[in-house]
């Protein structure tokens, strides 16, 4: 039995533009997923808790016809589903071991669908587990790469490296097409405040490129969304809070524009800078989940709170550890 857990993450910068190969900056937070894999003679069986908003435990074997029966919208759990089967392939591959089976035990702290990068930290956790599990110790850069191969897979060929390169590596990251690369960052005071709710993310970035493809306008938005990426990177640079927080407001905008906000994210973001926030947006996927702040103070958390629409808020400190091996 092998353990290995991997964090969440939230956009500073770039969600969306970065599927058309502009630059993003996520960051890795301390809410983590952990993938416990028991090694068995065959087959794939898998108990997931906490796997969606308000947690439920399902249970399956890949080999059935049947999908789990629970009250989740098909979509997340289709996915869900997808990205665990995918990780495990992915990980038998990489040890040469495709007919060895697995009893899988996924427990994560990150809601799905949020924005928070569910998907990529549940896909990296698995692979290591297996893969370590199976007596083989893979590179951080290997496992990046095969944990954005589960997503490209999973979602129609419309995933970035971004959340799997994150997850993988810990911290801040910058990517850009294939290039992935960390970064140096001060200390970053994030303020996360949740609705309770998930963007479908498919059919989101699908009505994004369907917008892309049909206005110029939107089409500019999105290269303006990569050149604002660009300013944020020398903000980060010299430690400029006050210019990081303004561009993150700049980003919600521009995301605003291209449809993918929400009457509830925007009530947070608004909340947050009324209450004296450096900067607030929308992180991930949007149409729903999480909004991301900047405040050293109480005030944001505490005006969250009292928002209408805003199931929970909390701070979340930058993770610098990556994928890992738990009681390893």
């Amino acid at each position: 039995m092998t353990t290995s857990s991997a964090p969440g993450k939230v956009y500073l910068f770039g969600e969306h533009a970065v599927v058309y190969g502009e630059p993003a900056v996520p960051c890795a937070i301390e809410l983590r997923a952990s993938v416990t894999a028991t090694r068995r003679d065959s087959g794939l069986r898998v108990r997931a808790g906490d796997l969606t908003l308000d947690g439920f435990t399902v249970e399956y074997d890949s080999e059935a016809s049947d999908r789990p029966d629970v009250d989740v919208a098909d979509s997340l759990v289709d996915a869900a589903m997808g990205y665990i089967n995918g990780a495990v392939t992915q990980a038998r591959d990489a040890v040469g071991a495709e007919d060895v089976g697995f009893e899988i035990a996924v427990d994560s702290q990150i809601p799905l669908g949020a924005g928070l990068g569910s998907s990529a930290a549940v896909v990296v956790a698995a692979i290591d587990a297996v893969t370590r599990e199976l007596g083989v110790t893979l590179d951080p850069a290997e496992i990046a790469d095969r944990a954005y191969q589960v997503e490209y897979a999973v979602q129609d060929g419309q995933a970035s490296r971004a959340d799997t390169f994150c997850s993988t590596m810990g911290g801040a990251v910058r990517v850009e097409g294939d290039e992935c690369r960390t970064l140096d960052t001060p200390d970053l005071p994030f303020v996360i405040g949740y609705d309770g709710g998930a963007g479908d993310t498919g059919e989101l970035v699908s009505s994004v490129r369907d917008l892309r493809a049909e206005y110029g306008f939107a089409a500019d938005t999105v290269a303006s969304i990569g050149d604002l990426v660009r300013q944020g990177e020398t903000a980060l640079a010299e430690d400029d809070l006050s210019r990081l927080g303004e561009l993150m407001n700049f980003n919600h905008g521009l995301l605003s524009a291209l449809g993918v906000s929400s009457r509830s994210l925007d009530a947070m973001v608004w909340a947050a800078r009324d209450a004296g926030a450096l900067g607030a947006k929308l992180t991930g996927a949007g149409g729903g989940g999480c909004i991301v702040a900047l405040d050293e103070t109480p005030e944001t958390e505490t005006a969250l709170e009292y928002t209408p629409g805003c199931a929970d808020a909390f701070r979340a400190e930058l993770d610098t550890t990556g994928v890992c091996q738990e009681g390893g």
